[in-house]
């Protein structure tokens, strides 16, 4: 049985745990070949044991642009191109605005803005004719949440990337499009706040804002990440998929 991504040639960024660790699995699981990176090498490796073929590894920050050309470089000796491209890497932190420091609004824009623009940039001479783009933001742009400031605003500006680089990108034939999770039950929790109550009070305060009434699974966002990425979307480009319950729609 032939599967959406068969041949397909993907990078998934942030691919060692949660999202888009689920993404990688997916088109693994749909025919694809796919790069992962991240930074923790131990959950690097775990994860491409876990996913278990068609996977190569590369270890890196997208915040850093020379880790970026390592991955590319790789991708360029073993693959020559890259037909899906899902700029998934980013970082969360809960941080009130009276109390922010330039060192928390420079992590967050450094990562999910500067990582991801440069993500897309070092990889268009390695985008095939056709091939889609991915970007992973945030229901969080829609919404005031406290503390969130930086975070939300990092989103927004992926999300206006999708529209220009659309728009950029046409005469090619190359689709990108933004995905946009809302509270999704990953490890990424875990890095809002040191304080394990704090995480789980906001676990509870998402769950009860959620029509559907619970946090999303990572494999929910993998199966829409492959909407976008395959030729399941083929007329659809510059658009922001929601996928958060309803959270921000109702």
């Amino acid at each position: 049985m032939s599967g959406k991504l068969d041949g397909k040639i993907a990078v998934v960024t942030g691919g060692s745990t949660g999202i888009g660790l689920a993404i990688a699995k997916e088109f693994v699981a749909q025919g694809a070949y796919v790069f992962i990176t991240g930074r923790r090498a131990a959950e690097l490796d775990r994860a491409a044991k876990e996913i278990g073929r068609n996977v190569t590894a590369v270890q890196g920050d997208v915040a850093k642009l020379e880790d970026l050309d390592k991955l590319y470089d790789a991708v360029t000796k073993e693959k020559g191109r890259v037909d899906v491209l899902v700029a998934n890497a980013g970082v969360g932190e809960f941080k009130p605005t009276a109390e922010a420091t330039p060192e928390h609004f420079d992590k967050i824009f450094n990562v999910n803005v500067r990582g991801l623009f440069f993500t897309v940039q070092k990889a268009v001479k390695l985008l095939s004719d056709g091939a889609t783009i991915v970007l992973v933001a945030s229901n969080a742009q829609f919404m005031g949440i406290p503390g969130f400031a930086a975070y939300s605003a990092t989103k927004a500006a992926v999300r206006t990337l999708a529209r220009s680089w659309a728009a950029e990108f046409k005469d090619r034939g190359i689709r990108v499009n933004t995905l946009s999770p809302g509270p999704i039950d990953t490890p990424i929790f875990d890095t809002i706040s040191p304080d394990k109550k704090m995480v789980e009070a906001a676990k509870a305060q998402f769950v009860a804002q959620v029509p559907l009434g619970r946090i999303g699974q990572p494999e929910e966002m993998g199966k829409a990440a492959l909407f976008l990425a395959s030729s399941d979307s083929s007329f659809s480009t510059g658009i922001d998929l929601v996928a958060d319950g309803g959270m921000s729609q109702i």
